[in-house]
C-alpha cells in the first residue's frame, strides 16, 4: 500500500479512507494503536495472518498485547467512505481534526498531521531515509 492523504476527522470521529486504499483493505478494516503514536488499518486478510502468527507464541508472550485488542476496532467504511475511529485509539494518536493517511507496506497508518510532518522531515533531512534504504538493498 502507499500514498500520502491529508483528511480532517470530523467531530463524530470519523475519517475517509482514500478509495485507492479502501480497495486494497476490502470491505472489513481492522484498526489497533500503532508504533510512534500512530494507527495502523489492516486488511482482514492480513489482520487473520497476523493473528495466525500469534497463535505459534505463548501466552507469556501475547499477554503483552492486552492493551492492543482491547482496543482494538473492527470498521466497515459508511456510504461516503468514512469509519468511525474511538475516541480511546483518537486519543493514542492525538488525532483532533487534520491527520495524514498513507499507505506503508501491508498496512494502513493514520498520523497526526504535525506529528507525522515532524517524522517525515526527520526522515529526509537526517540521511535516515537514504540509509534504510541502503541497508534494505534500494
Amino acid at each position: 500500500m502507499t500514498g500520502q492523504y491529508a483528511h480532517n476527522i470530523d467531530a463524530k470521529g470519523r475519517l475517509f479512507i482514500p478509495s485507492k486504499l479502501r480497495e486494497e483493505l476490502g470491505a472489513t478494516f481492522h484498526v489497533i494503536a500503532g508504533q510512534d503514536h500512530c494507527l495502523y488499518i489492516f486488511s482482514e486478510d492480513r489482520w487473520n495472518a497476523w493473528m495466525e502468527q500469534l497463535k505459534t507464541k505463548t501466552y507469556s508472550e501475547i499477554k503483552t498485547l492486552r492493551s492492543v485488542f482491547a482496543n482494538a476496532a473492527d470498521c466497515e467504511p459508511d456510504g461516503q467512505g468514512r469509519i468511525l475511529i474511538p475516541a480511546r485509539l483518537r486519543g493514542w494518536a492525538d488525532l483532533e481534526k487534520e491527520v495524514v493517511v498513507i499507505g506503508s507496506f501491508d498496512r494502513v497508518e493514520i498520523w497526526n498531521a504535525k506529528r507525522w510532518a515532524e517524522m517525515e522531515e526527520e526522515a529526509f533531512s537526517t540521511g535516515a531515509l537514504e540509509a534504510a534504504m541502503e541497508s534494505m538493498g534500494l
